[in-house]
């Protein structure tokens, strides 16, 4: 029997035989540098894909921003339902001018350049898998948005209340993400937060009048050493000091000293647990105060029964193409982490497989593409909704 236009158009060999095609799209959008502080740099790149998404026949909605790049909302309808959102961000973290020492290339396996891995090459993905679904036969098995933002690399500030709005009206969401190393999609991410803890104390001189002052830098090793112990491996709960600053000069006693920490959780009940441990930290030394400033900047996103089965059924449609998909953890937080706390079943790392995200030696593998795109073809085709946790 012969196959049907629709799953020659979902298979592996239709998209291999389609990368150049891909690769090239990649190549336009990675260079049209876009850095996350360049609103101009993005907003050209955001017109770049409000293109290609009319050109799919999707519907155009552009976010404006004042400060941040424009975010971009493409639209295409489904046969029932609420809908699958793809998460997309166009921002980078490498600087204009670095095409000039990092330019795109390609050998035979990798795919090289800033932000091909993460992500431009996620849109790509994106871009071709509803390509391939828009031909004669082609039918998405519900409504898909496709949400390009801005500012995902600098903390999504403008990006974060239109993904949580569009998240609740979708069945399912996908971040597209790089993928983990060895393929795996990411079911479970650590929630992350930037935080500051201030030690005031008093100053005097370190030689004529020392007993008069209280040294906020000895304050701060204190706080520094219970902190650390907050710290719980087996739960996923990691805390690291990475910026210490106090003093003035070696003959003064210190008055003030800072330490920026980076905190990461799995669960809510962990974050909680920190929390309250943060607002009850007390000094040591007679005379010293401390207070912990900052907060999370997104919330864990754990392994929910809603997202397992989400999983499950991407793992049977993956299989029914010949890949054998699997799953992991992250302890890097995405736009995925927002959703989670909504309830809502969300897959991340349907992007490429690569490594070096953020390095010059950041790159995609090329096989990646071709599978990645045929997986979220087949699954925009056959998604069916879930029933409710």
């Amino acid at each position: 029997m012969e196959e049907q236009p629709t799953m020659k158009r979902l298979s592996i060999p239709y998209f291999e035989a389609r990368l150049d095609e891909q690769i090239a799209l990649l190549r336009s959008m990675v260079e049209l540098e876009s850095p996350s502080n360049d609103k101009e740099a993005i907003d050209r790149l955001g017109r770049f894909i409000a293109e290609q998404i009319i050109a799919l026949g999707g519907q155009i909605e552009v976010v404006p921003q004042s400060r941040a790049g424009d975010h971009i909302i493409g639209r295409w309808d489904g046969t029932h339902g609420r809908g699958i959102l793809l998460l997309c961000h166009m921002d980078t973290v490498y600087p204009s001018g670095t095409l000039q020492t990092m330019p795109f290339r390609l050998d035979e396996r990798r795919i090289y350049g800033p932000g091909v891995l993460d992500m431009k090459s996620g849109i790509a993905i994106a871009l071709c898998a509803l390509g391939a679904l828009q031909g004669d036969g082609g039918q998405l098995a519900l409504p898909v948005t496709l949400l390009c933002t801005s500012d995902e690399e600098v903390g999504s500030n403008s990006s974060r209340a239109l993904i949580e709005a569009l998240a609740r009206q979708h069945e399912l969401v996908i971040c597209m993400e790089p993928a983990l190393p060895d393929g795996s999609l990411k079911t479970a991410r650590k929630g992350t937060g930037a935080f500051t803890l201030e030690v005031t104390g008093k100053s005097a001189h370190a030689g004529s009048d020392p007993e008069s002052g209280v040294n906020a830098i000895l304050e701060m090793t204190y706080q520094i050493q219970s902190i650390m112990e907050l710290a719980d491996h087996s739960q996923g709960t990691t805390l690291s000091v990475g910026v210490v600053r106090g003093g003035t000069r070696s003959n003064v006693i210190p008055a003030r000293c800072t330490a920026k920490l980076d905190v990461r959780v799995m669960t809510p009940e962990e974050q909680a647990r920190l929390e309250r441990a943060f607002a009850a930290l007390k000094p040591v030394l007679p005379g010293a105060a401390v207070r912990m400033l900052g907060g999370w900047n997104r919330p864990p996103m754990p392994r929910t029964t809603s997202i397992q089965r989400a999983f499950q059924q991407a793992q049977a449609i993956a299989r029914s193409l010949g890949l054998e998909l699997s799953q992991g953890s992250a302890g890097g937080a995405s736009d995925a982490n927002f959703v989670a706390p909504l309830g809502i079943p969300v897959l991340d790392g349907m992007g490429p497989i690569g490594s070096g995200a953020h390095s010059p030696q950041e790159y995609a593998l090329r096989r990646s593409l071709p599978e990645r795109t045929a997986l979220l073809a087949a699954i925009l085709s056959r998604w069916r909704a879930s029933e409710p946790a």
